[in-house]
């Protein structure tokens, strides 16, 4: 399919039972440690279909000088185990309203001459006005990546504010991708609106709707949607596309580029599809996905009696508990708590949880036995 909105690598043919190992290849090809940081539930917007644990009229964040010692205490334990490289994802809520994100990300930002590689990500909604974003953009040049998951809410943003903010974004070399959750009733109204964002060179991720318990995706879904949700909008380089048309020079501290594992033949026009994620088979064939966030529409999510790195290369805090975890759907023990301190693995652990949604989970390096 030549069609940028579909994917050149058919992602439908990957033998999803036949699987013996996969990760994202930065984790599996970087001494990477990974965290995914909940920074509170407050929330500024008050969406209709937001679950009720997901968001709340409360400021619940914690103090700055606790977060910056937890920061501290995770790069000691992890480069115990030889991890020098560290990606911290910030979520909510809306992270942007933690009073002290911005000198929470200065002080990663400081750290690093002293490390092999660092990144972050943040999902945001994107509602601070563009004079907080060029701030966003000062505080983390010194990082060698830095991404976003910009969810889109109709209900409060308005499209071309939303387009114009990525775009900043983009030509300041931050990676963005909208999130858009397809819900089964409204799928055609949505799908227009991703297409908006498409057609001026944004990613999108059109993720299935899970149920209530967060095990499966629900039901309704025709075999056309299917098909998008399983090849559609195609994670492409819109940034450095962006960059290279408006002949911007990245400011970024340069390290290895990882390749993708894969070369596509790509209509020049367009930017490339990206390869995040690579797959192992029984036979040592390997195949590949563009992001973590496809697991779930091919219903690839079930890893219990797996060996995975969660806990060992990556850990999940979450509020309003403060509890430390090894990943979001995990039912082992927390690992600790950010108040009373914590304790990762020194080696992978088998997994004990029936089924992995969060792209966070699911994008940790796991292999059989």
């Amino acid at each position: 399919m030549s069609d940028s909105k579909f994917s050149e690598y058919d992602f439908s043919q990957i033998p999803f039972g036949d699987i013996k190992s996969f990760g994202q290849r930065s984790l599996l090809y970087r001494n990477l440690f990974n965290v995914s940081w909940l920074l509170g539930r407050f929330c500024n917007y008050k969406c209709s279909y937001c679950w009720p644990y997901a968001r709340s009229d409360v400021k619940d964040h914690r103090p700055t000088d606790l977060l910056i010692r937890t920061m501290d205490e995770i790069k000691k334990q992890a480069r115990a185990n030889d991890f020098n490289s560290f990606h911290f994802s910030f979520s909510g809520g809306e992270p942007t309203l933690h009073p002290g994100f911005l000198t929470l990300l200065s002080h990663l930002s400081n750290d690093s001459m002293n490390s092999d590689y660092q990144s972050t990500h943040m999902t945001s909604n994107l509602s601070p006005g563009i004079g907080w974003f060029k701030k966003y953009i000062e505080t983390t040049e010194n990082l060698s990546r830095v991404s976003i998951t910009a969810s889109w809410h109709r209900e409060f943003a308005n499209k071309e504010d939303f387009r114009d903010k990525i775009h900043l974004m983009q030509e300041n070399d931050i990676h963005v991708t909208v999130n858009m959750v397809m819900v089964p009733t409204l799928f055609e109204e949505f799908y227009k609106e991703a297409l908006f964002f498409h057609e001026n060179n944004i990613n999108v991720t059109l993720k299935p709707q899970s149920n209530t318990s967060a095990t499966k995706i629900v039901d309704g879904y025709t075999e056309e949607q299917l098909k998008l949700l399983h090849n559609g909008m195609p994670q492409r380089n819109y940034t450095e596309h962006r960059m290279g048309q408006k002949n911007i020079q990245s400011k970024r501290i340069q390290t290895k580029k990882l390749d993708h594992g894969i070369s596509l033949t790509t209509n020049t026009e367009t930017a490339p599809q990206s390869m995040q994620i690579e797959l192992t088979d029984r036979s040592g064939k390997k195949w590949y996905l563009d992001q973590a966030e496809r697991f779930n529409a091919f219903e690839f999510n079930k890893f219990k009696d797996w060996y995975c790195h969660a806990g060992f290369q990556g850990i999940v805090i979450r509020e309003p508990d403060g509890a430390i975890k090894r990943s979001y759907s995990c039912h082992d023990e927390p690992l600790g708590n950010i108040e009373t301190g914590f304790q990762i693995f020194n080696r992978p652990m088998k997994c004990n949880t029936p089924s992995c949604v969060s792209s966070v989970d699911n994008k940790m390096p796991k292999f059989r036995d």
